[in-house]
């Protein structure tokens, strides 16, 4: 079943962004005093302990947090024009859109509105946005900036507002959330949580500015779940959108679009590159999104990069695929350009899709999963070794000083990404020209041929073989799992 959901909302700059990192102790979404840095529905999910001094100690409840865009964003204050010239307050609409879908869907509203500031007009106009909405009654209002008890005094003046006294707290030194969190629970829908808790597999798709990432998004989610435009840069936070296909839930990171760093207009864009990064981090498996209108571009190239440092089982995307094959271009052809220009990524698979026209998704989220499972599968310790020694001798490394490379033993360590640990007599005979030519052949011959394998050569030491040894002997007891099948 879906998790009870709590939407943020107020005017900009009341610190709605920072109240969610807050809550969900870890930074989830973008922090920057200039108005309208949040446009998209930003969620996570939270855990919620019962309160203290509750006459029933109760469960802790799992609960999904969404911080929205500053209502009026653009109307009341800030810069009107990105760095080329875009008019924003067109997204105006499109931001209260997804404000409104994040009230219609919450089970909680915290309306929040800034106590140093006092209350404005525009808190008034959203107050009475929220009457007419007849959702009074799902409304905690939080008077935020409250950092210590000579505020309270301001922050009560939220009580105007008509949704009752308001919880004064401090999303910057986390006064009086204790109480914040108490509310939230008590007003939690009576229902028991039966929710899967475990980890879904994660995607991100990257890609540079106007790629149709975003588009992607909405396509697979099968609703407007992150805002859409022509300007570039619309995204700025990396959403996290839950999503459900065959029976299973799976979580899309849309992320911001990438430009070269020197070309970054704000400290906004650059906070928004680094989570950009993060996401990369934390997903299973990435989609490099590419636009195929479009020539292949440093930015493209770098990302290629960084997908290669951070060994992310990785699928390229070739969006925008029917305007090109409008023209007569080949697949064939297009395979063979790729190649070319995105180097190191030769065993990602590539699909041709069209976000636009929902066309080829159905096999790309199928690509998806295949990678995950090939990224998790765990080889046995003797099929490694037998296949390495053969590998070895077909070819092995060689040495001006005339010194033979051996192998002693090797082992799969990890999963995601398939990491195999070579113990040697010398490592420097392995690294580099050899290195590349010992990891295609493994792509050939182990169940990996469409993901990153990480090699770690080690210099022979009894303690390190010994340790070996065991591991390996312990792990042939262990369940092996059934290589993928590949599509």
């Amino acid at each position: 079943m879906s998790l009870p959901q709590i939407a943020i909302v107020g005017r900009p700059n009341v610190g709605k962004s920072s109240l969610l990192n807050r809550l969900a102790r870890q930074r989830v979404s973008i922090v920057d005093p200039t108005p309208g840095v949040t446009r998209d529905r930003v969620s996570t999910v939270i855990t919620i302990d019962s309160p203290i001094d509750s006459a029933t100690d109760g469960p802790e409840r799992l609960v999904e947090l969404i911080d929205t865009g500053g209502y009026g964003v653009y109307v009341a204050e800030g810069n009107r024009y990105n760095d080329i010239g875009a008019d924003l307050t067109e997204l105006t609409s499109d931001i209260e859109s997804q404000i409104t879908i994040a009230l219609e869907r919450a089970d909680i509203v915290l309306f929040v509105i800034d106590a140093q500031a006092g209350l404005t007009s525009l808190d008034e106009t959203i107050a009475t946005l929220l009457r007419q909405r007849a959702i009074g009654s799902k409304i905690i209002p939080v008077a935020n900036k409250v950092d210590g008890e000579n505020w309270i005094p301001h922050g009560l003046e939220a009580s105007a507002l008509g949704f009752g006294e308001p919880l004064c707290v401090s999303a910057t030194n986390g006064f009086g959330l204790r109480h914040l969190f108490d509310a939230m629970y008590e007003r939690l829908p009576d229902e028991d949580q039966e929710t899967d808790t475990e980890a879904e597999m994660k995607f991100a798709i990257v890609g540079k500015r106007n790629a149709g990432k975003s588009t992607l998004i909405n396509s697979l989610a099968g609703e407007d779940r992150v805002i859409v435009s022509e300007i570039a840069g619309t995204t700025r936070d990396s959403v996290d959108v839950r999503i459900e296909l065959n029976e299973r839930a799976l979580i899309a990171i849309d992320t911001a679009g990438v430009r070269k760093r020197k070309s970054f207009s704000d400290d906004v864009e650059y906070y928004a590159y680094h989570r950009m990064l993060q996401s990369i981090r934390r997903a299973d498996v990435v989609m490099l999104l590419i636009d195929a209108t479009q020539d292949i571009s440093q930015v493209d190239k770098k990302l290629t990069q960084e997908l290669q440092r951070q060994y992310k089982p990785t699928v390229i995307v070739v969006n925008k695929w029917d305007l090109v094959s409008e023209k007569g271009t080949h697949p064939e052809d297009y395979l063979d350009y790729l190649t070319e220009q995105l180097r190191g990524l030769d065993y990602a698979p590539i699909v041709f899709i069209s976000a636009l026209e929902s066309e080829g998704l159905t096999d790309l989220i199928a690509m998806v999963l295949n990678l995950y499972e090939q990224a998790g599968h765990r080889e046995s310790t003797g099929q490694v070794n037998q296949v390495i020694e053969n590998i070895l001798q077909r070819r092995g490394p060689s040495s001006r000083l005339g010194t033979q490379a051996k192998l002693f033993y090797a082992t799969q360590i990890e999963v995601h990404p398939p990491t195999i640990v070579l113990v040697v007599n010398e490592p420097k005979l392995f690294v580099g020209q050899y290195e590349s030519y010992l990891l295609n052949r493994l792509h050939e011959e182990l169940p990996y041929s469409e993901v990153p394998i990480r090699l770690i050569f080690k210099k022979r030491s009894r303690r390190d073989l010994a340790e070996m040894k065991q591991r390996g002997r312990a792990r042939k007891h262990d369940h092996e799992s059934p290589p993928p099948t590949h599509t």
